[in-house]
């Protein structure tokens, strides 16, 4: 084993040792996540519709262990996590997007890359082994929607997004967390505006609050 290596396994230690990693789920010490947390993230896809004509399939419950471990991947920079919930997303991908569709995601804004250094979609798609285009693009400022009911949402988000030209097709839109679907739909008509024939959700996780659209069916995946 060389120096450099010797010196940064005994740094690792003495940080470990000073400042001991929890479990993001449990928080149980000298664990990233832990085993039984780990478990607690296994997919049960589920889809919902959000709107006429527009369904999103979701892997998780926002909710526990999963809500938890969301958080601090997001605000708490604690990007490792991505491994834990990366085969979640994986699978409700898998189950989502056609042979040829397009994949892309919901843009964040500006001022959450600044504050976080990174984009949390980004390194949730590629620790789950999924390329995406960049078609959207955020256009006009909003507000935090934690706390806004459903149709405050959707008055929000209303044009918010504009998204590159598409040649037809099916394109699939990814989000983190989706609550009412405010953001899936606004998307989705950016999408359509550009010429994508289809629109397709998923997201990894859903909060309990998410329903049905009236009028539309609920279907489990299994």
């Amino acid at each position: 084993m060389s120096f450099r290596a010797v010196l940064s396994s005994s740094f690792r230690d003495a940080v470990t040792f000073w400042l001991p990693v929890s479990c993001a789920g449990c928080g149980v010490v000298d664990s990233d996540l832990c085993s039984g947390c780990r478990d607690a993230l296994a997919p049960q896809p589920i889809r919902r519709a959000i709107e006429p004509g527009l369904a999103v399939t979701s892997a998780l419950v926002f909710d526990g262990v999963a809500a938890r471990v969301v958080r601090a991947l997001k605000e708490e920079g604690r990007t490792s996590l991505a491994r834990g919930l990366a085969p979640a997303l994986d699978e409700v991908l898998r189950l989502s997007v056609p042979a040829g569709a397009l994949v892309t995601t919901i843009p964040g804004t500006r001022a959450a890359f600044r504050r976080r250094g990174f984009r949390p979609l980004d390194v949730l798609m590629q620790r789950a082994g999924w390329r995406h285009r960049r078609l959207l693009r955020v256009v006009r400022a909003t507000h935090d929607q934690r706390g806004l009911g459903r149709r405050a949402r959707r008055e929000n988000v209303r044009e918010a997004f504009v998204s590159r030209p598409v040649a037809g097709g099916t394109v699939v839109v990814v989000d983190d967390v989706v609550t009412t679907g405010a953001t899936l739909a606004e998307a989705a008509r950016a999408l359509r505006a550009a010429g994508a024939a289809e629109v397709l959700a998923v997201a990894l996780a859903h909060t309990p609050q998410l329903r049905d659209f009236p009028g539309e069916s609920r279907v489990i995946e299994t």
